[in-house]
């Protein structure tokens, strides 16, 4: 025996009002004498193709190397960005050794060093020979910047109290003071 499936009910019609999209009109050009005017911003295709296929952008060498060069100083100014995250990260993680402090201390040192390693490489694409000595002062604020980086890791490091700073780290160079006289007390109820 078959199962026995209850009959299917049909779609219910689709009200008068929605609009079928498979039956739109196509794009019926619009009658000049239209009394409503484009909304703003609006541009009619059919005329702006005929503008912008007259029009061919063209790359003047002066303002490819001036965006080079943007482009480069934004690269360069980027560590200046991140100075005041980190001095606010080094001074809220406090100057006890724990591995947390530690590890933020690290990569204070090392992103920097990394950074530096890399420097051709970073400013490779922006160099030519129309750019090569304008991108100088940029690689010299880069190498600020990164050094200030490590600068702030020094800071952190020396309130760690792990840079030998101070005359008690230095004890095992220094010489034992010799005294140039002695003096003992008088006992004079032992005497008599």
């Amino acid at each position: 025996m078959a199962p026995h499936h209850p009959p299917r009910i049909p779609p219910p019609p689709t009200p008068h009002w929605v609009i079928d999209l498979r039956t739109l009109p196509g794009n019926k050009p619009r009658p000049i004498s239209s009394s409503i005017p484009d909304p703003p911003g609006f541009t009619n295709p059919s005329t702006t193709k005929k503008s912008t296929a007259k029009q061919a952008p063209t790359a003047n060498p002066s303002d490819t190397d001036d965006l080079f060069l943007k482009k480069a100083w934004e690269i360069a100014l980027a560590p200046a960005k991140a100075i005041p995250m980190n001095a606010i990260m080094m001074y809220m993680s406090g100057n006890s050794l724990q591995i947390f402090s530690i590890m933020m201390t690290a990569m204070l040192f090392m992103n920097p060093i990394k950074a530096l390693s890399t420097l051709g490489s970073t400013f490779s694409r922006f160099d030519n020979e129309r750019t090569h000595a304008r991108l100088w002062p940029v690689k010299l604020a880069f190498i600020a910047l990164q050094l200030a980086t490590i600068a702030l890791g020094i800071w952190k490091v020396n309130g760690m109290g792990l840079l030998p700073t101070t005359r008690s780290d230095w004890l095992a160079w220094e010489r034992e003071r010799q005294p140039m006289e002695y003096s003992a007390p008088v006992f004079q109820g032992l005497s008599q």
